[in-house]
């Protein structure tokens, strides 16, 4: 699994979002917002391969949460990426 090339993590009036950078990558239709965790785990694998069990880790790591929740919400969060077209498999 990896971030698709050509998306960037900025902060835009203190919201976290995902930007396409490139003109074959923009798309207006949608803006992906992120939440603060969301956002963590995309600075820490952009640009590298990763598994869930990475997610997982890295959120257990920075967060107060037990492996089992975390995994859940890296499965979550990794499925909302590659709905969003942001990540593949």
């Amino acid at each position: 699994m990896k971030t698709k090339t050509g998306f960037r993590l900025r902060n835009v009036c203190g919201e976290n979002v995902i930007v396409a950078e490139g003109i074959e990558n923009i798309d207006f239709s949608k803006i992906i917002s992120m939440n603060e965790s969301a956002a963590y785990l995309w600075q820490k694998v952009e640009g590298k391969p990763f598994t869930i069990d990475d997610l997982t880790r890295l959120l257990c790591e920075a967060y107060e949460v037990d492996e089992e929740t975390a995994k859940a919400d890296s499965q979550t969060v990794f499925q909302q990426w590659l709905e969003a077209g942001i990540a593949e498999e």
